[in-house]
Protein backbone atom coordinates (compact mmCIF):
# COMPACT_ATOMS: atom_id res chain seq x y z
CA UNK A 1 0.00 0.00 0.00
CA UNK A 2 1.07 3.21 -0.71
CA UNK A 3 0.86 6.69 1.93
CA UNK A 4 -2.08 8.17 0.44
CA UNK A 5 -0.14 12.00 0.52
CA UNK A 6 1.77 10.41 -1.89
CA UNK A 7 1.09 11.33 -5.79
CA UNK A 8 3.34 8.86 -7.64
CA UNK A 9 4.36 5.04 -7.21
CA UNK A 10 7.54 3.84 -8.82
CA UNK A 11 7.77 0.09 -10.81
CA UNK A 12 10.25 -1.86 -10.34
CA UNK A 13 12.16 -1.23 -13.50
CA UNK A 14 13.11 1.99 -11.78
CA UNK A 15 15.65 0.41 -10.10
CA UNK A 16 17.35 -0.37 -13.53
CA UNK A 17 17.26 3.04 -14.59
CA UNK A 18 21.16 4.74 -14.94
CA UNK A 19 21.97 7.88 -13.53
CA UNK A 20 22.45 11.14 -15.54
CA UNK A 21 20.16 11.10 -18.32
CA UNK A 22 18.07 13.89 -19.85
CA UNK A 23 14.23 14.38 -18.80
CA UNK A 24 11.87 15.18 -21.61
CA UNK A 25 8.21 16.35 -20.92
CA UNK A 26 4.91 16.86 -22.71
CA UNK A 27 1.77 17.84 -20.79
CA UNK A 28 -1.50 17.86 -22.81
CA UNK A 29 -4.19 19.86 -21.39
CA UNK A 30 -3.13 23.50 -21.97
CA UNK A 31 -3.03 24.86 -25.19
CA UNK A 32 -1.37 22.92 -27.43
CA UNK A 33 -2.03 24.54 -30.96
CA UNK A 34 -1.81 22.34 -33.89
CA UNK A 35 -1.13 19.26 -32.10
CA UNK A 36 2.22 19.44 -30.98
CA UNK A 37 2.71 17.95 -27.86
CA UNK A 38 0.27 15.22 -28.32
CA UNK A 39 1.88 14.70 -31.43
CA UNK A 40 5.12 14.59 -29.97
CA UNK A 41 4.82 12.30 -27.14
CA UNK A 42 2.46 10.07 -29.06
CA UNK A 43 5.31 9.60 -32.00
CA UNK A 44 7.76 8.95 -29.45
CA UNK A 45 5.78 6.33 -27.62
CA UNK A 46 5.21 4.72 -30.55
CA UNK A 47 8.15 4.74 -32.25
CA UNK A 48 10.95 4.34 -29.39
CA UNK A 49 11.53 1.38 -27.17
CA UNK A 50 9.81 2.45 -23.67
CA UNK A 51 8.98 1.17 -20.24
CA UNK A 52 7.02 2.66 -17.26
CA UNK A 53 9.46 3.30 -14.08
CA UNK A 54 6.83 5.54 -12.35
CA UNK A 55 2.52 6.12 -12.52
CA UNK A 56 0.89 9.92 -11.02
CA UNK A 57 -2.61 9.07 -9.05
CA UNK A 58 -4.99 10.73 -11.85
CA UNK A 59 -7.58 10.81 -9.13
CA UNK A 60 -5.87 13.17 -6.96
CA UNK A 61 -4.50 15.48 -10.34
CA UNK A 62 -7.29 15.38 -12.96
CA UNK A 63 -10.27 17.01 -12.88
CA UNK A 64 -12.90 14.17 -14.36
CA UNK A 65 -15.66 16.07 -14.55
CA UNK A 66 -13.58 19.17 -17.04
CA UNK A 67 -11.54 16.32 -18.95
CA UNK A 68 -13.81 13.16 -19.25
CA UNK A 69 -12.52 9.87 -19.66
CA UNK A 70 -13.67 7.63 -22.86
CA UNK A 71 -15.35 4.82 -22.39
CA UNK A 72 -16.87 2.03 -25.04
CA UNK A 73 -20.25 1.72 -25.83
CA UNK A 74 -21.10 -1.91 -27.64
CA UNK A 75 -24.91 -1.37 -28.47
CA UNK A 76 -26.13 -2.45 -24.96
CA UNK A 77 -22.58 -3.01 -23.02
CA UNK A 78 -19.47 -1.34 -22.12
CA UNK A 79 -16.85 -2.94 -22.91
CA UNK A 80 -13.25 -0.54 -22.44
CA UNK A 81 -12.25 1.88 -20.57
CA UNK A 82 -9.70 4.17 -20.78
CA UNK A 83 -8.19 5.86 -17.57
CA UNK A 84 -6.06 8.86 -18.32
CA UNK A 85 -2.13 8.09 -17.43
CA UNK A 86 0.72 10.77 -16.54
CA UNK A 87 3.84 8.24 -16.36
CA UNK A 88 7.27 8.71 -16.53
CA UNK A 89 8.70 6.31 -18.85
CA UNK A 90 12.85 5.05 -19.79
CA UNK A 91 12.75 4.99 -23.66
CA UNK A 92 15.34 5.08 -26.41
CA UNK A 93 16.22 7.07 -28.77
CA UNK A 94 17.01 5.62 -32.31
CA UNK A 95 20.60 4.59 -31.42
CA UNK A 96 19.62 3.46 -28.01
CA UNK A 97 20.73 6.37 -26.06
CA UNK A 98 18.03 6.22 -23.12
CA UNK A 99 16.61 8.89 -21.44
CA UNK A 100 13.34 9.99 -19.27
CA UNK A 101 10.18 10.98 -21.01
CA UNK A 102 7.04 12.32 -19.09
CA UNK A 103 4.35 12.12 -20.95
CA UNK A 104 0.38 12.20 -20.49
CA UNK A 105 -2.26 14.84 -19.02
CA UNK A 106 -1.18 18.10 -17.55
CA UNK A 107 -2.66 18.15 -13.99
CA UNK A 108 -5.27 20.24 -12.69
CA UNK A 109 -4.85 20.20 -8.76
CA UNK A 110 -1.78 19.97 -6.86
CA UNK A 111 0.98 21.59 -8.84
CA UNK A 112 2.61 22.30 -6.34
CA UNK A 113 2.77 18.93 -4.88
CA UNK A 114 3.58 17.51 -8.60
CA UNK A 115 6.46 19.58 -9.31
CA UNK A 116 8.32 18.83 -5.43
CA UNK A 117 7.63 15.49 -7.21
CA UNK A 118 9.36 15.88 -10.26
CA UNK A 119 12.15 17.86 -8.96
CA UNK A 120 12.60 14.40 -6.37
CA UNK A 121 12.60 11.74 -9.50
CA UNK A 122 14.94 14.60 -11.10
CA UNK A 123 17.33 14.29 -8.00
CA UNK A 124 16.72 10.89 -7.67
CA UNK A 125 17.61 9.99 -11.66
CA UNK A 126 20.39 12.42 -11.25
CA UNK A 127 18.83 13.98 -14.04
CA UNK A 128 21.21 16.34 -16.06
CA UNK A 129 18.97 18.43 -17.93
CA UNK A 130 15.11 18.65 -18.60
CA UNK A 131 13.49 20.11 -21.66
CA UNK A 132 10.16 20.40 -22.19
CA UNK A 133 7.89 21.37 -25.03
CA UNK A 134 4.58 23.80 -25.66
CA UNK A 135 2.34 25.49 -28.27
CA UNK A 136 0.63 28.67 -29.15
CA UNK A 137 -1.03 29.70 -31.72
CA UNK A 138 0.70 33.10 -33.47
CA UNK A 139 -0.16 34.89 -36.76
CA UNK A 140 2.36 33.48 -38.58
CA UNK A 141 2.32 31.82 -41.86
CA UNK A 142 2.53 28.09 -42.68
CA UNK A 143 4.68 28.46 -45.60
CA UNK A 144 7.68 29.63 -43.17
CA UNK A 145 9.58 27.61 -40.86
CA UNK A 146 8.04 27.11 -36.85
CA UNK A 147 9.87 29.65 -34.60
CA UNK A 148 10.13 28.62 -31.13
CA UNK A 149 10.48 31.22 -28.07
CA UNK A 150 12.77 29.44 -25.48
CA UNK A 151 13.44 29.65 -21.62
CA UNK A 152 15.63 28.20 -19.20
CA UNK A 153 19.13 28.81 -18.01
CA UNK A 154 20.75 27.53 -21.68
CA UNK A 155 21.77 30.60 -22.89
CA UNK A 156 23.40 28.96 -25.75
CA UNK A 157 20.03 27.49 -27.39
CA UNK A 158 17.78 30.89 -26.51
CA UNK A 159 20.39 32.95 -27.95
CA UNK A 160 20.78 31.15 -31.41
CA UNK A 161 16.98 29.85 -31.02
CA UNK A 162 14.74 31.90 -30.20
CA UNK A 163 12.87 34.36 -32.35
CA UNK A 164 10.61 36.05 -30.04
CA UNK A 165 11.43 37.28 -26.86
CA UNK A 166 8.84 38.91 -25.09
CA UNK A 167 8.07 40.93 -21.69
CA UNK A 168 4.61 39.43 -20.86
CA UNK A 169 2.16 37.79 -18.33
CA UNK A 170 0.98 34.56 -19.67
CA UNK A 171 -1.02 31.68 -18.24
CA UNK A 172 1.01 29.44 -16.56
CA UNK A 173 1.04 25.43 -17.81
CA UNK A 174 2.04 23.26 -14.67
CA UNK A 175 5.79 22.87 -16.21
CA UNK A 176 6.45 26.49 -16.52
CA UNK A 177 6.42 26.11 -12.26
CA UNK A 178 8.59 22.87 -12.87
CA UNK A 179 10.98 24.98 -14.62
CA UNK A 180 10.66 27.62 -12.41
CA UNK A 181 11.37 25.53 -9.66
CA UNK A 182 14.40 23.74 -11.32
CA UNK A 183 16.21 26.87 -12.17
CA UNK A 184 16.19 27.79 -8.36
CA UNK A 185 17.33 24.72 -7.36
CA UNK A 186 20.30 25.68 -9.98
CA UNK A 187 19.30 22.27 -12.49
CA UNK A 188 19.56 22.69 -16.48
CA UNK A 189 15.87 23.28 -17.67
CA UNK A 190 14.88 24.19 -21.22
CA UNK A 191 11.75 25.34 -22.04
CA UNK A 192 10.53 25.76 -25.89
CA UNK A 193 7.12 27.18 -26.91
CA UNK A 194 6.61 26.59 -30.49
CA UNK A 195 4.85 29.39 -32.67
CA UNK A 196 2.20 27.57 -34.52
CA UNK A 197 0.21 29.87 -37.96
CA UNK A 198 -3.26 30.41 -35.54
CA UNK A 199 -5.08 29.50 -38.42
CA UNK A 200 -3.88 25.49 -37.85
CA UNK A 201 -4.35 25.92 -34.47
CA UNK A 202 -7.26 23.61 -33.79
CA UNK A 203 -5.50 20.96 -36.38
CA UNK A 204 -3.14 18.28 -36.16
CA UNK A 205 -0.22 20.05 -37.99
CA UNK A 206 2.83 17.26 -38.85
CA UNK A 207 5.56 20.48 -39.23
CA UNK A 208 4.48 21.28 -35.33
CA UNK A 209 5.58 17.98 -33.78
CA UNK A 210 8.69 17.84 -36.13
CA UNK A 211 9.55 21.02 -34.74
CA UNK A 212 9.28 19.75 -31.01
CA UNK A 213 11.55 17.09 -32.24
CA UNK A 214 14.14 19.10 -33.57
CA UNK A 215 13.89 21.25 -31.04
CA UNK A 216 14.52 18.75 -28.08
CA UNK A 217 17.66 17.16 -30.00
CA UNK A 218 18.90 20.30 -30.34
CA UNK A 219 18.91 20.71 -26.37
CA UNK A 220 19.90 16.97 -25.61
CA UNK A 221 21.79 15.47 -28.14
CA UNK A 222 18.84 13.05 -29.09
CA UNK A 223 18.06 11.67 -32.77
CA UNK A 224 14.44 10.70 -34.05
CA UNK A 225 13.70 9.28 -36.99
CA UNK A 226 11.11 11.53 -38.72
CA UNK A 227 10.83 9.83 -42.33
CA UNK A 228 7.15 9.20 -41.32
CA UNK A 229 6.20 12.43 -40.08
CA UNK A 230 7.73 14.19 -42.69
CA UNK A 231 5.97 12.92 -45.50
CA UNK A 232 2.71 13.54 -43.51
CA UNK A 233 3.46 17.13 -43.16
CA UNK A 234 4.55 17.23 -47.20
CA UNK A 235 0.91 15.93 -48.12
CA UNK A 236 -0.53 18.20 -45.46
CA UNK A 237 1.37 21.31 -47.11
CA UNK A 238 0.09 20.33 -50.21
CA UNK A 239 -3.70 20.42 -49.20
CA UNK A 240 -3.30 23.54 -47.25
CA UNK A 241 -1.01 25.20 -50.73
CA UNK A 242 -3.90 23.44 -52.58
CA UNK A 243 -6.69 25.42 -51.47
CA UNK A 244 -4.19 28.82 -51.15
CA UNK A 245 -3.73 28.88 -54.57
CA UNK A 246 -7.23 28.06 -55.74
CA UNK A 247 -8.66 31.11 -53.88
CA UNK A 248 -7.30 34.60 -54.31
CA UNK A 249 -8.98 36.06 -51.58
CA UNK A 250 -6.84 33.15 -48.94
CA UNK A 251 -3.96 33.63 -50.65
CA UNK A 252 -3.85 37.25 -50.01
CA UNK A 253 -4.05 37.04 -46.78
CA UNK A 254 -1.30 34.11 -46.48
CA UNK A 255 0.38 36.62 -48.25
CA UNK A 256 0.10 39.19 -45.66
CA UNK A 257 1.09 37.07 -42.89
CA UNK A 258 4.16 35.83 -45.24
CA UNK A 259 5.16 39.65 -45.92
CA UNK A 260 5.26 40.58 -41.73
CA UNK A 261 7.04 37.02 -41.42
CA UNK A 262 9.82 38.18 -43.67
CA UNK A 263 10.02 41.87 -42.50
CA UNK A 264 10.15 40.76 -38.83
CA UNK A 265 13.28 37.86 -39.31
CA UNK A 266 14.84 40.04 -41.89
CA UNK A 267 15.20 42.94 -39.16
CA UNK A 268 16.66 41.06 -36.43
CA UNK A 269 14.48 42.56 -33.34
CA UNK A 270 12.57 41.73 -30.41
CA UNK A 271 9.55 43.81 -31.71
CA UNK A 272 6.29 41.43 -31.16
CA UNK A 273 6.00 39.75 -34.46
CA UNK A 274 1.76 39.62 -33.69
CA UNK A 275 0.94 42.46 -35.04
CA UNK A 276 2.68 45.28 -38.28
CA UNK A 277 2.41 49.06 -37.49
CA UNK A 278 -0.90 49.64 -37.82
CA UNK A 279 -2.12 45.85 -36.09
CA UNK A 280 -3.93 44.97 -39.43
CA UNK A 281 -3.02 41.13 -39.85
CA UNK A 282 -5.47 38.62 -40.62
CA UNK A 283 -7.06 36.88 -38.00
CA UNK A 284 -7.43 33.33 -37.83
CA UNK A 285 -11.12 33.62 -38.34
CA UNK A 286 -10.82 35.06 -41.69
CA UNK A 287 -8.67 32.59 -42.53
CA UNK A 288 -10.51 30.11 -41.67
CA UNK A 289 -13.26 31.04 -43.16
CA UNK A 290 -12.08 31.58 -46.17
CA UNK A 291 -10.42 27.43 -45.80
CA UNK A 292 -13.75 26.56 -44.80
CA UNK A 293 -15.43 28.59 -47.78
CA UNK A 294 -13.13 26.98 -50.32
CA UNK A 295 -13.44 23.64 -49.07
CA UNK A 296 -17.50 23.75 -49.15
CA UNK A 297 -17.22 24.95 -52.37
CA UNK A 298 -14.91 22.09 -53.60
CA UNK A 299 -17.31 19.28 -51.99
CA UNK A 300 -20.15 20.96 -54.08
CA UNK A 301 -18.21 20.43 -57.44
CA UNK A 302 -17.51 16.88 -56.23
CA UNK A 303 -20.97 16.10 -55.32
CA UNK A 304 -22.18 17.28 -59.37
CA UNK A 305 -23.16 20.94 -57.67
CA UNK A 306 -22.34 23.96 -59.59
CA UNK A 307 -19.49 25.60 -57.62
Amino acid sequence: MRDPDEIYMLTADAAGVPEGLHLVAGLTGFTDAGGAVSQFTEYLLATLEHTVIAEFDADLLLDYRARRPIIYFDQDHLTDYRPPRLRLYLARDEIGQPFLLLAGFEPDFRWEQFTAAVLELVSRFTVSSTTWVNAIPMPVPHTRPIGVTVSGNRTDLIESMSVWRPHTQVPANALHLVEFRLQEMGAWAIGYVLLIPHYLADTEFPSAALSALESTSASTGLIFRTDSLREKNREFVARIDEQVGDNPELAKLVGTLEERYDAYMEGNTLRSPLTDEDGALPTADEIAAELEKFLATRRGRDDGQPG
